[in-house]
């Protein structure tokens, strides 16, 4: 994206303009997303409303700060979630955004989800006074990967009648959105829907140029402007920068846990076959390990 400046000259008589090339950071970083949805009630509730089935769309919201579990343990961090909200009419919405994908972060939102729902008694004198909470996960990794959810990325939950899902039981309702799997249609009813995730996928440090369909709406236009580098202090930006860093550590250390759990099934898995008898090529074929590996494993467990 090129911004244009108008420049005064002491040495023209007319103005100038000045060509900057703008640089962006990525709206997906714990900081720019907040600074986007937790401190923009009207860019929130546009988010909320596009991306949550509400029988009556919010219009107006009061940001809730603060604690709602301390940590529990090493794999689930500090839950002070990204963004917490309620609506004039007492629901309450927290929104997050997930880099990588953990059961203990499907857990960690049925907590935060839950303890929201129940804090509402310190208020509420009466259990029909309770308004229910909507907890909208943004998850920038696949978590659904069986063949028939390939290229299905809006997951929605309710607590309904197992035997007839029209019965539901109020209260809870979560939304996780896995962001790789989405795919603009340019569908003329879902088009902040869409301009949102197009906003949280498509906008980052390599970005040149952003699409003019998100600099077209004013929500997402005044969203990509917060984006912009040149609007944060080095003190921001360092932090921007030291978070980026963590998360990467945290991807790594999530993908050796998985690569070695898959090491260590793949073991069970040859012994066992190779107890039944069947051959080494059969084995290695199934299981990806190499011959020497399972000769090893063979000869260990003899």
């Amino acid at each position: 994206m090129v911004i244009l400046h108008r420049v005064s000259d002491s040495q023209f008589s007319n103005s100038q303009f000045s060509i900057i090339m703008a640089h962006y950071l990525d709206p997906k970083n714990d900081l720019t997303f907040k600074r986007v949805f937790g401190m923009h009630k009207h860019l929130c509730m546009s988010l909320i409303n596009s991306m949550l089935p509400l029988e009556k769309p919010i219009v107006s919201i009061e940001y809730q700060t603060g604690e709602l579990i301390p940590e529990l343990t090493d794999v689930l961090r500090n839950t002070v979630v990204d963004v917490r909200c309620t609506d004039v009419d007492k629901r309450q919405f927290i929104v997050e955004m997930q880099l990588y994908w953990s059961e203990s972060f499907k857990s960690r939102v049925l907590l935060n989800a839950s303890k929201a729902y129940v804090m509402q008694l310190d208020k509420a004198e009466e259990f029909e006074l309770l308004q229910p909470v909507y907890a909208l996960n943004f998850v920038n990794d696949k978590f659904d990967k069986s063949p028939e959810m390939a290229n299905e990325y809006y997951h929605y939950y309710k607590i309904v009648n197992i035997r007839n899902i029209e019965k539901q039981i109020e209260g809870l309702e979560f939304l996780f959105v896995e962001l790789p799997k989405f795919k603009p249609q340019n569908r003329a009813e879902k088009k902040l829907h869409e301009l949102w995730l197009r906003f949280l996928t498509e906008v980052n440090e390599n970005t040149t140029e952003i699409p003019k369909e998100l600099l077209e709406n004013e929500y997402t236009r005044e969203a990509v402007e917060y984006m912009e580098r040149s609007g944060y202090t080095k003190e921001q930006l360092a932090i921007y920068d030291k978070w980026k860093i963590a998360a990467m550590s945290e991807r790594s250390a999530l993908k050796d846990a998985r690569r070695e759990g898959e090491i260590s099934k793949a073991v069970a898995v040859a012994l066992k076959m190779h107890h039944k008898g069947m051959s080494m090529e059969d084995i290695c074929n199934y299981t990806d390990l190499s011959q020497a590996k399972v000769k090893e494993l063979i000869s260990r467990n003899a």
